[in-house]
């Protein structure tokens, strides 16, 4: 079994899952150009804007956006009213899209390392080396402890007059002062509803002078403590009860949460929250740039600004995202090179002295070439090149690609062991011609991906490749469990598997072309014995032949 996967850009890594009798692999360290941790509106923006400058972008996401409880959101302009899983959703693939990643998990820690780089610990014990570090991990609100307010949190209990304040509009609103700075938004309430009442829960170091502003302008000020939220029989917000028994009959409730920045993972590189100017809460402080005072740490979003809705924090992630891609370009500009996060990454995998796959051949591999004549073959993404190698020891002439150097100068020494001529070719196959202008008799991917763009490079690429005649033959890891919920909190999922062409976009490309493909096989299959990891059970195989005319 050849686990090579072609594990550089076309490869699918080791992915530990939980299916009972199957142990999951050891832990891994994947290296990028940089590492986003926070998948919301500010981290996939920043991440769009670094994929598409074709920088290695790997995005590490807990679930636990700021506005997780509210079912919509307000003020983004071309999105009004949708929800914001949606957007989430539409921003993920798009990053997807120009090849970047989405891990669902949580980082744990940022250390620097002696080589400048960034070392980033991951539930699971898993790690990410990364040239620069977006942090948009956001605040914790830190409501009020009064009965029926977290309850409500997001929908009848509300903070903000521009995310939620049209839809309360003319309804009867009681606003909850615990602090000097949720009297801000409270002019702006005044102005939705003639029907405001509000309530001095903390008098402590408030205006008087804005107190008597908004009694002579109208508004009810009640001076008393909340004692709870009231809601009626469908769950929806009906009043507040007053410590003194009254209730105040409301339809929203307002208040005013304080802040506090989720920096505590970035404590390693000595980066801590600082004080915001209001007092309310503190904040990650960043340069114009968005860069931290660490250098080569940037943060975006509500983690610098509390105040941003989702679209200045998208619109702020963009900036962030573009500055970091300045700097990268800056610095591989000084050292004359054009750095590739992806070529990073799988030249780590095989830079160890040891073998990283089992050194036999592909089982599926085996018996559909063995019911081929030998003739020209083309091995994509050959990894340690077990492959490669049993085609040339059976006869075929065999080009080899692979992103990863250290991988083919595997494959070159043991072609040299064994007196077999192989061609190696380093590159990609979203490259321009990663294969050349040639054709062969049987193309293989052996476990193998290649990263997504929107005009289909590679895989046209990988079509173009194949002879008239000729076979196209593609085995992959049946991915099915990786579509499953992860525990974020015990563990990282490594792999996106939506960030690469998968072997259903093939076939769909194939079937989309009956006049130009014959399709002969495309199951699932039990993977055959021989491999080293057992994480793997299935396999997805599709074999197809370009016709004639």
């Amino acid at each position: 079994m050849s686990e090579h996967s072609g594990h550089s850009r076309h490869s699918t890594p080791s992915e530990p899952t939980e299916q009972a009798g199957h142990t999951p692999p050891p832990t891994m360290e994947r290296h990028c150009d940089v590492a986003v941790i926070g998948g919301s509106a500010a981290g996939l923006a920043a991440a769009l804007q670094l994929s598409r400058q074709r920088r290695g972008v790997v995005v590490v996401d807990d679930g636990t956006p700021r506005n997780a409880p509210a079912a919509h959101m307000h003020g983004y302009l071309g999105h009004e009213g949708a929800a914001p899983g949606e957007l989430m959703e539409t921003g993920r693939a798009e990053v997807r899209a120009c090849g970047g990643e989405m891990l669902p998990g949580r980082v744990v820690g940022v250390h620097r390392r002696d080589d400048g780089r960034f070392h980033l610990d991951l539930t699971g014990g898993h790690a990410l080396v990364a040239r620069r570090v977006l942090a948009a991990t956001g605040v914790s609100d830190e409501l009020p402890a009064i009965d029926g307010v977290a309850e409500g949190w997001g929908r009848g209990v509300i903070h903000c007059p521009f995310c939620h304040g049209f839809e309360v509009r003319d309804q009867r609103l009681v606003q909850i002062v615990t602090h000097p700075l949720a009297l801000h938004p409270t002019p702006l309430f005044r102005h939705l509803s003639d029907r405001l009442t509000v309530v001095l829960h903390d008098p402590a170091g408030l205006d008087e002078e804005a107190l008597a502003a908004l009694a002579a302008s109208g508004v009810t000020v009640e001076r008393g403590e909340a004692a709870r939220v009231r809601t009626g029989p469908d769950g929806e917000v009906s009043g507040v009860e007053l410590g003194d028994g009254r209730v105040l009959e409301a339809d929203a409730v307002v208040v005013g949460p304080r802040f506090r920045a989720r920096v505590d993972v970035l404590a390693g590189v000595g980066l801590t929250a600082t004080a915001h100017p209001s007092g309310a809460g503190d904040v990650l402080a960043v340069d114009a740039r968005g860069e931290t005072a660490v250098p080569g740490i940037y943060a975006a979003g509500n983690v610098t600004d509390p105040s941003l809705q989702v679209l200045p924090s998208a619109a702020q992630g963009s900036r962030a995202g573009s500055m970091i891609a300045f700097s990268l370009a800056e610095e591989d500009l000084r050292a004359a090179v054009r750095h590739s996060g992806e070529e990073a990454d799988w030249d780590h995998r095989y830079a160890g002295s040891g073998r990283a796959w089992s050194g036999n051949p592909n089982g599926t591999l085996v018996h559909e070439a063995g019911a081929l004549s030998p003739g020209r073959a083309l091995d994509v993404g050959t990894g340690e090149g077990a492959d490669a190698l049993w085609l040339a020891e059976h006869g075929w002439k065999v080009t080899a690609t692979d992103i990863s150097g250290n991988a083919l100068a595997r494959v070159r020494s043991e072609a040299e062991r064994r007196g077999l001529a192989v061609t190696l070719v380093r590159g990609d196959a979203n490259d321009p011609e990663p294969f050349g202008t040639e054709t062969y008799d049987l193309v293989s991917l052996q476990y193998g991906s290649f990263k997504r763009t929107p005009d289909q490079r590679g895989l046209r690429s990988l079509l173009a490749a194949v002879a008239p005649g000729g076979t196209l033959l593609v085995v992959h890891h049946d991915l099915t469990p990786l579509r499953d919920p992860v525990d974020v909190a015990t563990q990282t999922r490594m792999y996106d598997p939506e960030a690469f062409v998968g072997v259903e976009e093939i076939a769909a490309a194939l079937a989309a072309d009956p006049g130009t493909w014959q399709v002969g096989t495309h199951e699932t299959r039990p993977r055959p014995a021989g491999a080293v990891s057992t994480h793997h059970v299935s396999d997805v195989v599709l074999r197809a032949t370009r016709r004639t005319v």
